[in-house]
């Protein structure tokens, strides 16, 4: 058992023992949640790059990181900001490893949301580049949806 330990103790920082690049990124993400379901402003923001973009569900919502923080602060001040939940994704990765894209499903307050995301590796940590959310209807509703929505 001590050799075994030793082993691993000498190993360690040869990255044997380090997390998949998808793992990775899907603690990212879910920690990245989580910053805005326990209104950890710091952290969400900070998850993404100076120039990130969030697209929301209005058709006018178009954020900078900063644009969105600003509107975002008195949503932060609460015990929660908002609550998103993975119920799946599917990641992506450049050839250099240093790009990565995703896609996710997501149980929110509206019901069942989709989020699309780009991340760039920057001073070994990933950043969100542009995070695009979007709200899903089922194609038999579209119909009634396009009724309710003004489409100028």
């Amino acid at each position: 058992m001590k050799k075994l330990l030793a082993l691993s103790l000498f190993l360690m920082p040869f990255g044997v023992f380090a997390q998949s690049p998808t793992k990775t990124i899907n603690q990212f993400m879910d920690n990245w949640h989580k910053a805005a379901a326990t209104a950890d402003e710091e952290k969400f923001f900070g998850s993404m790059t100076e120039n990130g973009v969030y697209l929301g569900t209005d058709k006018t919502e178009k954020w900078t990181r900063d644009e969105m923080a600003k509107w975002a602060d008195e949503h932060f001040q609460k015990e929660s900001a908002w609550s998103f939940k993975a119920i799946s994704r599917d990641v992506y990765f450049s050839e250099d490893g240093k790009t990565a894209w995703l896609n996710e499903k997501l149980d929110t307050w509206m019901g069942v949301c989709k989020g699309t995301a780009i991340l760039v590796l920057k001073d070994n940590s990933w950043k969100i580049a542009l995070y695009d959310l979007s709200v899903t209807i089922d194609n038999e509703k579209i119909d009634a949806f396009l009724e309710l929505t003004d489409n100028d």
